[in-house]
């Protein structure tokens, strides 16, 4: 059964926020809310949650993983960034965004595309997930909460609970987040690509 913890949207208890830390970094896999839907997400060098993921959600080797990121600092060590990407992301973030970059070294293999060795990165707009990332003191790597055969993402912690409790080891409610997922963008070519329209506003980009 997960574990379960209700966290305040705008004043996360500590104690809750180290003990979610301390189970991702044991390996856990949780369902976590952030500034636009709901994700699953995990230890970045966890082969276990990744595998995991891949099953809840029945994802092939060609999807995009996103790591999700604390701050700008945290998010280039990760992805390439030249300069005009760097004024283009550094003015989107925290938001509802999700960019597509080539992956640094730092990004285990498994993660990137296979073809392009890519992978998405973004930093939230979200009060607990930030306490959250700030604790653990790295990404998170993250998957979109959307089961197959459903067309919007889950966005209850409760309903997570219920319908996720053997599958995953935690569920971190904190309260409704929107059931739109981000805006996707792909810099890896250089020139912004929307690749999904979302939550965050595309219109800077196209």
């Amino acid at each position: 059964m997960a574990k379960y913890f209700d966290v305040h949207p705008e004043n996360p208890q500590a104690r809750s926020i180290a003990q979610i830390a301390d189970a991702v970094r044991s390996g856990a896999l949780i369902a976590y809310p952030t500034d636009s839907c709901y994700a699953l997400g995990c230890r970045l060098g966890s082969r276990d949650g990744v595998d995991r993921i891949r099953a809840i959600r029945q994802l092939d080797d060609r999807h995009h993983f996103t790591l999700m990121c604390r701050d700008f600092a945290q998010l280039g060590q990760f992805v390439r960034v030249d300069n005009d990407v760097f004024r283009a992301v550094k003015a989107s973030t925290p938001g509802s965004y999700t960019f597509i970059l080539p992956a640094t070294r730092e990004v285990p293999r498994k993660l990137m595309h296979p073809k392009k060795k890519t992978v998405g990165v973004r930093i939230p707009d979200h009060v607990a997930t930030q306490a959250l990332l700030a604790e653990l003191g790295e990404p998170l790597l993250s998957s979109t909460l959307l089961l197959p055969g459903e067309e919007e993402p889950l966005t209850q912690g409760w309903e997570i609970k219920d319908r996720l409790d053997h599958v995953v080891d935690v569920v971190v409610d904190s309260g409704d987040c929107g059931t739109e997922p981000t805006t996707v963008v792909d810099f890896s070519g250089g020139e912004a690509e929307i690749v999904r329209y979302g939550a965050g506003d595309a219109s800077r980009f196209e």
